[in-house]
């Protein structure tokens, strides 16, 4: 049975929630496997709307079995706040399991974060300040605090000590601040212990026996591919890897176990944070995206910045991820232009560049080329098949296939779970 990846082809907020719930009563488990409460899904239950940061969101479906890989940075503070939510409206998250190599964000690294941002000042990367890169900083600098280690206070103390050697002298010499005490740290880590325990568990040995037993598994990223802290545009990126590689080191499953890679579109093209966005809109057309398509971020409540459909990136995005399959989004929210432009290159410098650009210089200078595609004024949010899409939303959808690489399998018409044309079958 097939092991999926479903991941953001754009700059995140593409509806992977949606995409996700969509498929959840279809899969055995569905995977967190990168990230951290940085991201956010919306998902739409009939007339319940969930927003999610941290869970997986398979969590709403009763079947399926959520987790949250080792490659996610967890803060048990918000973890234990969005389970006590959802259990208060009455989802049942008791099959939810924590991998217990999974690092924790602890207070430090939330204040180091916040401060750092600050000290950049116009130079800041436009990062949530929950602690997200510094956590990641942590691990690959191998004084990270894990899951396991909640369990070992011993361990958890002499891990803390020697993460804030460092960190309080950058604290109290740089940036002026006061020095974290030891203590305080380990005790406010000891209380999520309890708490947290009967979710921990081995889930790379999980994930790989539900593969044998022909399960079926669903691996969810956060965030995109254009922030991808390898393939995306740096420095303005997130601090791990959403694309389809960062499944397999995030959850523990070899790559020959992938059969199917899906990447999440919308109609056109949004971006929260700093960073260079070609199709970027200042005018009242990018007001109206914004207005009509509810582009807030779950997670940060800011507004997203928005422009038009960049068919570059989504070809680079089906490149660096291998993807079968798109979900395109949100293309209801484009009802009512005469005309949509498509941008289906750049110009850098009087030439015309058609792939993304290697050079972080080249991109951010970046002009795009628009083709203009007929629109449309008809209601789509009932339509049940593409047939049932107006002629102009249907070539639409086609010239985005065309230009994007991969096939157009599913089809977004509106918020709601049941408000999908699916046209293939991811399963």
């Amino acid at each position: 049975m097939p092991a999926l990846v479903l991941l953001g082809a754009q700059w995140g907020d593409e509806g992977k929630g949606k995409a996700t719930d969509l498929l959840g009563g279809s899969v055995d488990y569905v995977v967190r496997y990168q990230g951290g409460n940085n991201a956010g899904h919306t998902v739409v239950v009939g007339d319940q709307k969930y927003a999610l940061h941290l869970l997986p969101s398979g969590i709403l479906s009763p079947e399926c079995t959520p987790v949250i890989g080792n490659g996610v940075v967890v803060d048990p503070s918000v973890l234990l706040s969005e389970l006590s939510g959802l259990n208060e409206r009455g989802v049942d998250t008791s099959k939810l399991l924590l991998s217990g190599n999974a690092h924790i964000i602890t207070p430090y690294n939330v204040t180091v974060d916040k401060v750092t941002e600050r000290f950049l000042g116009k130079r800041k990367i436009g990062t949530t300040g929950r602690g997200i890169g510094p956590t990641y900083a942590d691990k690959i600098n191998r004084v990270g605090i894990r899951v396991q280690d909640l369990y070992d206070e011993s361990i958890l103390t002499q891990k803390v000590e020697a993460a804030l050697d460092a960190k309080n002298q950058i604290l109290t010499k740089l940036y002026n601040r006061r020095a974290i005490a030891v203590n305080q740290v380990v005790e406010e880590l000891l209380g999520y212990a309890a708490q947290i325990e009967p979710y921990v568990a081995d889930t790379v040995l999980v994930l790989n026996q539900a593969l044998e037993d022909n399960k079926v598994v669903l691996f969810e990223g956060g965030q995109g591919t254009l922030l991808d802290i390898d393939h995306g545009t740096y420095p303005f990126v997130t601090s791990s890897n959403p694309t389809a590689g960062g499944a397999c080191t995030g959850a523990g499953v070899g790559p020959t176990k992938i059969s199917r890679v899906i990447g999440i579109l919308k109609a056109y093209t949004t971006r929260v944070g700093a960073g260079p966005f070609p199709t970027e809109l200042f005018d009242e057309d990018g007001e109206a995206l914004r207005r009509i398509g509810h582009e807030r971020g779950v997670t940060t409540g800011r507004d997203r910045r928005c422009g038009w459909f960049d068919a570059v990136i989504a070809r680079y995005a089906t490149r660096v991820n291998g993807l079968t399959d798109f979900f395109l989004t949100k293309l209801d929210v484009l009802t009512g232009w005469e005309q949509i432009p498509v941008c289906v290159a750049y110009e850098i410098d009087g030439r015309r560049v058609e792939e993304l650009p290697y050079s972080q210089t080249d991109f951010h200078h970046a002009k795009p080329v628009y083709e203009m595609l007929p629109g449309w004024s008809e209601d789509i949010s009932k339509a049940k098949t593409f047939a049932d899409l107006p002629k102009n939303a249907q070539d639409y959808v086609k010239a985005l296939e065309e230009m994007s690489g991969a096939p157009i399998s599913a089809i977004g018409v509106g918020p709601g779970r049941d408000e999908t044309i699916e046209i293939n079958s991811f399963l």
